[in-house]
């Protein structure tokens, strides 16, 4: 079933995922889980945000700094260390969500440009265009997408 996302919703939406997710990178799979969650938000390819506890262990590391989302609150950032190669801020977190998004704590996103693989069931993840955004697109969803060009006003 295709999905648009001009459907979403906005304020966005988060609903859980049982999909099959796995991000790899450097040739170590960083993290696996049926247990996303997805936050949907109109314009936007949906985010990945995966248990914490589903990524390998000692390859998060508190990064610098944070951003704010009107929506969900502050984010903090991670960088990831696979092997000698460090990737500073590609994931995310909220430590203290805003209200209405507290189904992410203990969730971590990340951008999937980033890294060398994200799949969603088997099929690689595009990243959503744009180096703030960190969405998900498949197959399952269509735009046009928030992050391309001419499209910072929407």
């Amino acid at each position: 079933m295709t999905e648009s996302v001009w459907d979403y919703p906005r304020p966005p939406r988060v609903e859980p995922s049982t999909e099959h997710v796995v991000v790899t990178h450097g040739g170590v799979v960083v993290a696996d889980t049926t247990a996303s969650l997805r936050v949907l938000e109109t314009s936007h390819p949906p985010t990945y945000y995966l248990p914490v506890g589903d990524f390998a262990g000692g390859l998060l590391r508190p990064g610098q700094g944070n951003s704010w989302c009107e929506w969900k609150g502050q984010a903090t950032y991670y960088d990831l260390v696979v092997g000698d190669a460090v990737l500073p801020a590609v994931a995310w977190t909220y430590l203290t969500p805003s209200k209405g998004f507290e189904a992410l704590l203990d969730h971590v996103a990340l951008y999937p440009g980033q890294v060398d693989s994200c799949t969603v069931d088997g099929e690689v993840v595009q990243p959503q265009p744009g180096s703030f955004y960190g969405g998900w697109i498949t197959s399952r969803v269509t735009g046009p997408f928030k992050g391309g060009p001419g499209s910072s006003g929407w």
